[in-house]
C-alpha cells in the first residue's frame, strides 16, 4: 500500500513548518520507504505501519494547536507482488519522462 498525505495543525498557530518537520521526523525514523515533496509526504507498508505512522504525525499536530487537518489517498493493490512501489512508479514515471 502506498499513501499520499499531507497533515498540518489548524488554529492558534501561524507558523507551521516546525509540526510539519516533525511529522516528516515520525515518517523517516519508522523505517518504511517514503518521500516528502512540496504537498505530500509518500509512505509505502502494510496498513497497520502506515496508520501508527498518521497516527504519530496527528498526535504531534495536536501539541502545536487545537485541530489537525489531514488530507490521504491511497493506492491498495493487495496480491500484486510488487516490492517497493513507491521506487518502481516514480522511476517508471522518470523513464516515460525521458524516451
Amino acid at each position: 500500500m502506498i499513501v499520499a498525505f499531507s497533515v498540518s495543525p489548524v488554529g492558534e498557530t501561524h507558523h507551521v513548518g516546525d509540526a510539519v518537520a516533525e511529522c516528516v521526523r515520525v515518517v523517516r525514523e519508522s523505517g518504511l520507504p517514503n518521500e516528502t515533496n512540496a504537498m505530500f509526504t509518500n509512505i509505502e507498508g502494510d496498513w497497520d505501519d502506515i496508520a501508527a505512522v498518521l497516527k504519530q504525525c496527528i498526535e504531534v499536530c495536536e501539541r502545536h494547536a487545537p485541530r489537525v487537518s489531514m488530507v490521504m489517498k491511497l493506492d491498495h493493490h493487495p496480491g500484486a507482488g510488487h516490492e517497493h512501489s513507491l521506487a518502481y512508479k516514480t522511476r517508471r514515471v522518470e523513464e516515460a519522462v525521458e524516451a
